[in-house]
């Protein structure tokens, strides 16, 4: 039977894995598996990632660049962009990106397209687990129905189930391997064979009843984180006009040993996930006629916040006789978030073009990030000299990055204008403006 010969690879540790996808979540995933002396194939469209993997060489900050050498010099580890390769393995975990599309609709178009290239070159007995965050039913509605039309039987000849991916970029403590894994599959054989593969390579897997309950579990998780930093984002904002310090009550309110949960303030939100996973959930909540009013409020404060630092920063430049347009602005970190390289969403690239446009001249310092482009224009990281710190006319703290001494662009700096309370250890300078 399919089942028993997947279950013989799987505690032999002979069967073959895929992962279609090799970013952020993708090649992490994917070292694990080879780390337990799996033999993985990646599928990747882009050429130049296939290339550095196959050379050895690393290109995710959370992936360590000894390990994976290793694992594709043992044979364990190797890309392709072919999908050809399908038909040689034997579970395959789809890592494409879901981004949003210009009007704020999901875009599953890497769904879809790795979802037909499988199609042509699939076996029977294969797992096939979609880890790529989306919208409800997206499993049932769409992966699904399309292999059951090529004549594959849903647990019986394939295996799908979905897993959403948990990855928390830069985290030192929650890995791949030591983060629970959500799994839900279309049938209960789906289910036990997709835990089974997934077994081989995290440290624990929580099952639940279906597909759609693991979409959303998903989005309930980064929901409620974007709800919350809306809140305090907007507490941000009633605690300036009332003259108050925010991240003091914050840290008086962290104080209580029960019913509370400290979130943060800051410039916006970035990332894959918490700007964009509970637009899913409302969006598919539309086609009920049912509006999703929390998740929409606390979107639209989110995604008001850069405006609101660039109003921040002119107001003080104003008390200090100053205009936005010709002054010199530095911006610390482009990153969405603190020692990472990766700005998908950041706020800081929103904050930078609306100074921009205001006729600020704007540049960046990012410890993790060269280069960026902002609309036409190419932004190069500057060197964080004591000559540059005392040019500017205001240095905005966009991104915490560790490696920045603050005390130093303290000592230097005319105006600082800190969104994320990094220079909290500094004490009260005169200089210092926090949002």
């Amino acid at each position: 039977m399919i089942t028993n010969s997947l279950q013989e690879k799987v505690r032999s540790r002979t069967l073959r894995v895929g992962i279609v996808g090799l970013g952020y979540v993708g090649l992490p995933l994917a070292v694990e598996f080879a780390r337990k002396g799996i033999t993985v194939v990646g599928i990747e469209k882009d050429a130049r990632k296939v290339a550095k993997l196959n050379q050895g060489q690393n290109y995710i900050l959370d992936v360590n660049n000894t390990e994976l050498s290793n694992l594709v010099s043992r044979g364990l580890l190797s890309a392709t962009t072919d999908y050809s390769a399908v038909g040689q393995l034997d579970s395959i975990s789809i890592c494409v990106p879901t981004p949003l599309n210009k009007t704020g609709d999901p875009d599953i178009s890497y769904i879809i397209s790795a979802r037909n290239e499988m199609i042509n070159h699939l076996k029977r007995g294969t797992v096939i687990v979609l880890e790529s965050t989306t919208y409800p039913g997206t499993t049932e509605e769409v992966i699904a129905p399309a292999f059951e039309e090529a004549g594959f039987k849903i647990g019986e000849d394939i295996f799908i189930a979905f897993s959403p991916e948990r990855m928390d970029p830069g985290n030192p403590i929650y890995g791949t391997r030591n983060t629970p894994k959500v799994i839900g599959g279309m049938t209960p054989k789906c289910l036990e064979m997709a835990s089974a593969v997934y077994s081989l390579a995290v440290d624990k897997v929580v099952s639940v009843s279906s597909t759609r309950a693991a979409e959303l579990a998903k989005l309930l998780e980064n929901t409620f984180r974007s709800i919350n930093i809306g809140l305090v984002n907007e507490l941000a904002i009633m605690c300036h006009l009332l003259e108050v310090d925010v991240w003091e009550v914050i840290r008086a309110a962290a104080t209580k040993p029960f019913g509370f949960m400290p979130f943060y303030p800051g410039p916006g939100l970035g990332g894959h996930c918490i700007p964009i996973d509970p637009i899913y959930l409302s969006w598919k909540l539309k086609t009920f006629n049912y509006r999703a009013r929390f998740i929409e409020l606390a979107s639209e404060i989110n995604t008001h916040m850069p405006e609101y630092v660039v109003h921040r920063i002119t107001l003080v430049l104003n008390d200090r006789q100053r205009s936005v347009k010709g002054s010199r602005i530095l911006v610390l970190g482009v990153a969405y978030k603190r020692d990472i390289d990766d700005m998908r969403e950041s706020p800081a690239l929103d904050i930078i073009e609306l100074l921009t446009k205001q006729g600020a001249q704007v540049q960046y310092h990012d410890p993790y990030i060269s280069r960026v482009a902002i609309g036409e224009r190419s932004f190069e990281s500057v060197e964080l000299s004591d000559e540059m710190l005392t040019f500017q006319d205001a240095i905005i703290i966009a991104t915490d990055h560790t490696k920045v001494d603050y005390e130093r662009v303290v000592r230097h700096a005319k105006l600082v204008f800190d969104t994320r309370n990094a220079t909290e250890r500094v004490g009260s300078q005169k200089n210092i403006v926090k949002l």
